[in-house]
């Protein structure tokens, strides 16, 4: 083959090797960006390594007891057992009995339950109002701004305090937890992805895929939610930690899940008073607790690792 036709065919092969067909809203991708999609950790990796583990196989033990609650214990969440006054831990009752004669193992794992319940309802529906509104209202100046002071007026009362008040004007019970916990994710969420949305449509390629043609809608599908699920997963995890705290705290101290339905605070509320005599009480839930809330917190520490890296 003569010399220029070899020149040739090397160019061709170098521009086939380096681009791709770029269709519209798409910018070429180079071999250097192949290498680093097909090099990046994807997000479920950080759930099996590292503190992702740990706090994966924590939550994942307490889902499988709530789950597991009426196979590992022959009692009701409620039912009364007749000479079992506050006794001590034994081979028949783990955890001993509370004050109402109930055992106390079977109140944690029903409680477990009803906790789980509550934040895998009210999380996502907070994240997914949160992250639709910051999406909506990001490209619309005059409704982006009212969002805003909205979730100022929000975000100035801590969660607990929100609770207390809104306590004050629905009535005590899972479904008001709920309420509360939703409304302190959305401001969370909303500025988390208008933060998202800000950064990423100032970028050279999504400046080129909008000359290119593509519509606010595909830029956002394609550019901004693709770079917005690693930085939600942080949040979502700690939000889901949060949501454990908050609803053990209104439960605590009497305006959470109302009795006799079994709740983690309420249980370790009414063990409270009985810590010098009978301190295995409280041990089950407060255990629990803190497995969920280190739990969560090292799988959202392992994703913001593997962002990072």
């Amino acid at each position: 083959m003569p010399p220029s036709q070899t020149r040739a065919a090397t160019a061709d092969a170098e521009t086939t090797d380096t681009t791709l067909d770029v269709g519209p809203g798409l910018i070429p991708e180079t071999p250097a960006d192949r290498e680093f999609r097909s090099t990046r950790t994807p997000l479920w990796r950080a759930l099996i390594s590292g503190p992702g583990l740990v706090g994966t196989i924590l939550v994942g033990v307490v889902i499988v007891l709530g789950l597991a609650a009426p196979l590992l214990t022959s009692y009701g969440p409620d039912q009364q057992i007749d000479g079992a006054y506050l006794l001590p831990p034994s081979a028949e009752h783990w955890l001993g009995t509370d004050d109402l004669n109930r055992d106390v193992v079977t109140r944690v794992l029903y409680g477990i339950r009803v906790d789980l319940l509550i934040i895998f309802i009210a999380v996502p529906i907070g994240a997914a109002l949160g992250t639709a509104i910051g999406l909506l209202t990001v490209s619309h100046p005059i409704s982006d701004v009212v969002a805003q002071r909205v979730f100022d007026v929000i975000l100035a009362f801590p969660a607990l305090v929100l609770g207390i008040a809104l306590t004050a004007v629905l009535s005590p019970g899972a479904i008001t937890v709920a309420i509360v916990i939703v409304l302190a994710e959305i401001p969370i969420f909303g500025r988390l992805t208008r933060t998202s949305v800000l950064r990423v449509r100032e970028l050279p390629y999504v400046e080129a895929a909008r000359v290119s043609g593509a519509s606010n809608t595909y830029v956002l599908r394609r550019h901004v939610l693709p770079n917005s699920v690693e930085s939600l997963g942080v949040q979502f995890a700690l939000s889901l930690s949060l949501a454990v705290f908050v609803e053990g705290a209104l439960s605590f101290l009497g305006i959470g899940v109302t009795p006799p339905t079994p709740s983690l605070g309420a249980i370790l509320a009414a063990g409270n008073g009985y810590l010098e005599t009978n301190p295995w009480f409280s041990a089950g839930p407060l255990i629990v607790i803190s497995a969920l809330v280190l739990g969560f917190s090292m799988i959202s520490q392992s994703i913001s690792h593997s962002r990072r890296h």
